[in-house]
């Protein structure tokens, strides 16, 4: 009887071990599961200088967060050899996704062809890229110049001097420049001066200041930026060469910078095309995990931009 009796609790025992490390092993598959599942991203933004990119960085590190995903941010400082070595970087990691802020649309084919040849699918946000990228978020860079351009058609009666300061190589700053040439067509406004202030508010500052020293006091009308750095820029400039009341000046971005300029009693800075860094990288994120899931995604998807002004300056509310 004893016998039988330690024979049924050594069974019992046994089933109980059992269940126990049957319980283990399918808590150490469900976390490893849930480690698998957990979407890896890449993203590389053109730089960490500009309000713009800090609050795209920012958004997708919440957004990350919010679907459940790990993202690396890399800021390649307008370099195309350092953006070069992010992605390969990043297919060394492993990452499931890259998310690319090209710092040269038609430079970082190469690289992109790298991710697609290593089965990483490559989403580009804010300007376009080559070498085989699955999509495109981007604002409407050409309605953004042509709100800048309608802007100044309106307030010159359609005639004046106007000066464009240009920027980077890439997609963005191409069409925004095109929607204001394009847009002024027709008119009696002219271009009298074109130079590349590089995106930054340094060189939009030393650009200014070449244009002001070709252009004697009163020969200009209005200048249009390619983006509120350069604006900003800009305005030093004019303010340093006391040529304040002479003309106005038009941006793109819609940055907390330029509203706080903008604001200021006595700002050339009358208005900015705004754009939505926030919308734009959550909506390319949302892009790349489809992508993942075998759907099928659009080429470009374009997100609208809004004309700030001094008139509605203060209704707007900004990143």
């Amino acid at each position: 009887m004893k016998m039988k009796l330690n024979l049924i609790l050594m069974i019992i025992l046994m089933l109980f071990m059992a269940a126990c490390s049957s319980n283990e092993t399918s808590g150490q598959e469900n976390e490893s599961a849930d480690k698998e599942e957990k979407v890896k991203i890449g993203l590389t933004l053109n730089n960490l200088a500009n309000p713009f990119f800090v609050s795209m960085s920012e958004a997708a590190e919440d957004y990350a967060d919010e679907v459940g995903a790990e993202i690396i941010v890399q800021a390649a400082d307008a370099d195309l050899a350092k953006q070069t070595s992010q992605i390969e970087d990043f297919i060394t990691q492993g990452v499931d996704l890259i998310l690319l802020n090209a710092v040269d649309s038609k430079g970082i084919a190469g690289a992109v062809a790298q991710a697609d040849a290593a089965g990483i699918p490559v989403v580009s946000v804010d300007v376009g890229a080559d070498g085989g990228i699955e999509g495109t978020v981007t604002s409407d860079n050409y309605q953004g110049g042509v709100l800048a351009a309608e802007y100044m058609i309106e307030d010159l009666g359609g005639k004046g001097n106007v000066v464009v300061i240009d920027g980077p190589p890439v997609t963005a700053v191409k069409d925004r420049i095109a929607g204001f040439e394009d847009t002024i067509k027709g008119t009696d406004i002219k271009v009298i001066a074109k130079q590349n202030g590089e995106g930054n508010r340094e060189k939009g500052l030393q650009v200014m200041e070449s244009i002001l020293q070709a252009n004697e006091p009163g020969t200009i009308d209005a200048v249009f930026a390619n983006n509120d750095p350069v604006a900003i820029g800009a305005e030093i400039a004019q303010q340093q060469a006391g040529r304040q009341d002479e003309f106005y000046i038009v941006g793109v971005d819609g940055s907390p910078d330029v509203i706080e300029a903008m604001k200021k009693e006595g700002s050339s800075i009358a208005g900015t095309s705004a754009q939505h860094p926030d919308e734009m990288i959550k909506k390319a994120m949302d892009v790349g995990i489809q992508v993942l899931d075998g759907e099928s995604v659009e080429e470009v998807i374009k997100i609208p931009v809004d004309l700030v002004t001094q008139d509605n300056v203060d209704s707007y509310e900004g990143w």
